[in-house]
């Protein structure tokens, strides 16, 4: 379903299933995306086989949000652009964001869709002091996260790629911190029932990640960093390559509980 043929239904509530919609807020460098496809790729394929049906948007280009009702859930991209900045677009999709919470339609925010989420939402975010964090990291979840619907039994600690330069620095008011580690406390969260950000990228595999690392490798040289080392320390993360087909799930329930007796 693409968004113009979303736009030709009128109460697109009733249909069931609704679609799980991809915000796409960004993209990646041309010459990753030549050759593997851009954010919204590696999304739809994280998905798994879900039964809903993937509509992807970008409020960059001027699609039309749509309303919590309409929708069976929205993951929001990350971007090379900074929630800081404040940019028209970025903040309308803000704004969206918060009628989903208040619906508890499902979110999930990944790296700038988190840090827009805890905007939103009544957090900060912004420059991190320790600058770029980049490459396979570890991440160790809360115990709060042994209770959360999307992270309920992953193993304590897990490898996930990360790339960025601001943080959600401060969570909203009620938000639950799920996950961290030395560098970045919050590497997830929850606030309310069903909207989760995760700073780390579900979506990249380890070939994804070897390619921001080259694209990278100058300005970390600039700041002292060895990109080969990094290269060479980038592994698999099956366990948060796992979170986007949860999230789907997560998403059908939503969907289903909304037409009970439909399929």
């Amino acid at each position: 379903m693409t968004p113009h043929e979303c736009g030709m239904i009128t109460r697109m509530e009733d249909i069931s299933p609704r679609p799980l919609a991809i915000i796409k807020l960004g993209e990646t460098f041309d010459t990753l995306r030549e050759r593997r496809g851009d954010f919204e790729h590696w999304m739809a394929a994280g998905l798994g086989n879900t039964r809903l049906p993937v509509v992807v948007l970008d409020p960059r280009r001027g699609d039309t949000l749509p309303r919590p009702a309409e929708i069976s859930g929205a993951i929001v991209s990350g971007s090379h652009a900074m929630v800081s900045h404040r940019e028209p677009w970025s903040e309308a999709t803000g704004a969206w964001l918060a009628q989903l919470v208040a619906s508890r339609t499902p979110v999930l925010g990944i790296c700038f869709g988190h840090q827009l989420l805890a905007h939103a939402l009544g957090g900060e975010a912004g420059d991190h002091p320790g600058g770029m964090e980049i490459g396979t990291v570890e991440v160790e979840l809360t115990p709060e996260a042994a209770a959360d619907p999307l992270m309920h039994d992953l193993p304590p600690r897990f490898d996930a790629h990360v790339v960025h330069r601001q943080s959600a620095l401060r969570l909203p008011a009620g938000a639950v911190r799920l996950a961290g580690n030395d560098f970045e406390r919050t590497q997830a969260f929850r606030i309310g029932e069903n909207a989760w950000g995760v700073q780390f990228h579900p979506e990249f595999d380890a070939d994804i990640m070897r390619g921001y690392v080259d694209h990278l490798a100058e300005p970390l040289r600039a700041e002292g960093v060895d990109p080969a080392a990094l290269r060479d320390r980038v592994a698999g993360t099956a366990t948060a390559a796992r979170l986007l087909g949860r999230f789907a799930h997560i998403a059908e329930e939503h969907d289903a509980a909304a037409h009970p007796g439909r399929s």
